[in-house]
């Protein structure tokens, strides 16, 4: 992985064989970010995707193995604990140019992953929240 800072902005290549959420979590972690945008574009050979079923509060996850096309990367920066928590989506595409969408848990890189992190300047916590079943942004 190679980046740059331009004022607020961070430029990123995730190179071949890397994995896209370790990548971009050291990277927050090492330069202090704790609130943010990110997108990205690239390609994939393997990534697990989940959704999020709002009866069982359970994430149902498949695994995609092949060339794919990231067609769309975007998500958000904050904290959970004090801790770098990224929320994820990704789109990608096959040979067939048929697309699976979903919550980004794992991605390894086959070509290049480009990416663009938008700094906020702050914090944003998140807690857990019971009645939903997932970790909300701790907002009051």
């Amino acid at each position: 992985m190679k980046y740059k800072r331009c004022g607020n902005k961070v430029i990123v290549r995730i190179d071949k064989g890397e994995e896209i959420v370790d990548r971009l979590k050291y990277l927050c972690r090492a330069n202090a970010i704790k609130l943010g945008s990110i997108s990205g574009i690239g390609a994939a050979n393997r990534a697990t995707i989940g959704l999020f079923e709002t009866g069982t509060k359970q994430y149902l996850s498949k695994e995609l193995v092949g060339d794919y096309e990231i067609t769309h990367l975007s998500g958000n920066i904050s904290t959970i604990r004090g801790e770098v928590y990224l929320h994820l989506h990704v789109t990608l595409s096959d040979s067939s140019y048929s697309a699976f969408g979903g919550h980004l848990s794992a991605a390894i890189v086959s070509g290049t992953c480009e990416v663009v992190i938008d700094i906020i300047d702050g914090e944003m916590d998140r807690e857990f929240s019971e009645e939903i079943g997932l970790n909300l942004y701790k907002i009051q």
